[in-house]
């Protein structure tokens, strides 16, 4: 059997080059440029007939172009007569647009993923995708991997600890949270916002659990701009919390989200490096890494064993 291939886009090369130091390979030579009016042009320097190609590339900022990249190197290597395409894609764009909540808008993760498809690729390797369902939009297998493990041994210290808690920052994040709360078996709140009937601009925040005197760990999957951390957080000391950390998967970090969060009561950040870091993070942010959880995932991929092991308390 060919030894597989891993070639990375431009959107965390750092990532890509981590991966394959743990599968001790070198990642494949290619040439990903912008001509003078912004296209992108692929070029894979090495034959690649008859191998598995794993294309590492997040779909983040700036999320159109990363996109294009990953569609036209699938191309370039199924053209070129690949056995199998996976792309690796840690942080899934366009997943936050997964379904009409008004008229006339897209489905834009659909979208996505029909453009992944069409592009190539046989299977696809992500994590924590914004919303699970995702996975069915696609039509080849999708690995949907989870942090909360990476999370639960970063946080280990923390096991048994009957002054801390886990919260949801939201209702709709109560799963990923629980599953961190079961791992560290940690008591579990959650954070509610609702509008005010006289005002639908007003958002009011309230507590589910008994957080006072504690130290809560916010549990979510994306910073984007900050303000559903920045809100939850001032709720729970509002509740009485003692401090506040935040454990987030993709750390997206738009506009002035990084300078809100600074200025914010929370005492740490502590995100993967599913997107790549910015110069001014530190202290307040710490990166904890996927590299090994998806290198062992190829390996898994490759050698035709259970991605599900990896996470035996689904």
């Amino acid at each position: 059997m060919s030894k597989p291939l891993l070639i990375a886009g431009n959107a965390n090369i750092s990532l890509a080059q981590e991966i394959a130091d743990h599968l001790g390979l070198q990642l494949c030579e290619a040439k990903i440029r912008r001509f003078g009016d912004g296209e992108v042009s692929v070029y894979i320097e090495r034959t690649v007939r008859g191998h598995d190609a794993y294309i590492i590339q997040p779909t983040c900022t700036p999320v159109n172009d990363h996109l294009m990249e990953l569609l036209l190197m699938t191309d370039a290597l199924k053209r070129a007569s690949v056995n199998q395409i996976t792309a690796v894609v840690p942080y899934f764009g366009y997943a936050r647009q997964d379904r009409k909540h008004i008229g006339r808008v897209p489905i834009s993760a659909k979208l996505v993923a029909n453009l992944i498809q069409t592009s190539g690729a046989d299977r696809m390797l992500t994590l924590d995708l914004h919303a699970g369902q995702i996975q069915g939009f696609f039509d080849i297998p999708v690995d949907n991997l989870r942090a909360d493990p990476i999370f639960a041994q970063h946080f280990k210290k923390l096991k048994n600890n009957p002054d801390v808690v886990v919260t949801a920052p939201d209702i709709g994040g109560v799963k990923r949270a629980r599953q961190l709360a079961e791992r560290l078996n940690l008591s579990l709140a959650i954070v509610e916002k609702r509008r005010q009937w006289e005002d639908e601009k007003t958002e009011v925040m309230s507590v589910i659990g008994n957080v006072e005197g504690k130290k809560v760990l916010i549990v979510d999957d994306i910073i984007a701009s900050g303000g559903t951390i920045i809100n939850a957080t001032n709720a729970l000391l509002e509740g009485g919390a003692k401090e506040v950390w935040c454990a987030c998967t993709h750390a997206v970090f738009t506009d002035t989200a990084l300078e809100k969060l600074k200025a914010s009561p929370l005492k740490k950040v502590v995100v993967t490096n599913s997107i790549p870091s910015l110069p001014d993070e530190a202290p307040l942010v710490e990166r904890i890494s996927i590299g090994p959880l998806f290198a062992k995932t190829i390996q898994r991929v490759g050698q035709g064993e259970s991605v599900s092991e990896l996470f035996p308390h689904d």
